[in-house]
């Protein structure tokens, strides 16, 4: 029997470089699907339905609450965000380690419902580090980049209810990092509740 996916979220500040690690980690490893976002804003130039998120109508979307169809969802100037149940059960059950890239009080919403889940925080080294990659992108004005920063101090107050830090310093090495932390978590002794009642019924037998 193959064994069950396991669900992942990582989070991080604006600029800490979340993305550019998702990319690299599906490119090295196939056994890691990137959940799909629903959303009921309307597509950018060069987006797809179905790739970068799932847009829906605002009454699909609010239907889709009602039905329980999302593991969680949120709603932002106007518009909702929220993660299909659908997807990511079926690819945990396929075998596949399911990353979710949300915010934190979507992350924290996930481990409430699933407390097996495995919280990933990113941040660059220092708050330093992170203003410069902000500035460095060159798509944004100051005001928006003093807006990030601040938004970045509120998220630090929620950074100890992850589990593990990734600082993203060199990609490389931070998506290894990932990568082991997500692997070791299949050896976690509370999915294997089976193998443990089996192995005792085996050795009891043996020993009488």
């Amino acid at each position: 029997m193959k064994e069950r996916g396991i669900l992942a979220v990582v989070s991080g500040f604006s600029g800490a470089g979340k993305g550019t690690l998702m990319k690299a980690l599906m490119g090295k490893y196939d056994n890691y699907a990137l959940s799909i976002s629903a959303t009921t804003r309307k597509p950018r130039e060069g987006e797809e339905h179905g790739r970068e998120y799932f847009f829906v109508e605002k009454e699909e979307f609010e239907k889709m609450i009602e039905e329980d169809r999302l593991i969680e969802y949120a709603r932002y100037v106007d518009h909702y965000y929220g993660t299909p149940k659908e997807y990511v059960m079926s690819q945990m059950e396929a075998g596949k380690d399911v990353i979710l890239e949300i915010e934190i009080q979507g992350a924290l919403k996930v481990k409430e419902k699933f407390p097996e889940t495995l919280l990933l925080f990113v941040t660059p080294p220092s708050a330093e580090e992170l203003k410069k990659r902000l500035v460095g992108r060159g798509t944004e004005t100051m005001e928006v980049i003093d807006a990030r920063m601040k938004r970045a101090c509120e998220e630090a107050e929620e950074m100890n209810r992850y589990d593990y830090l990734l600082i993203n310093d060199q990609v490389d090495r931070c998506v290894e990092e990932m990568h082991h932390l997500i692997q070791s978590q299949h050896r976690r002794m509370g999915l294997h509740g089976e193998f443990v009642a089996d192995m005792k019924e085996e050795l009891r037998k043996i020993s009488e």
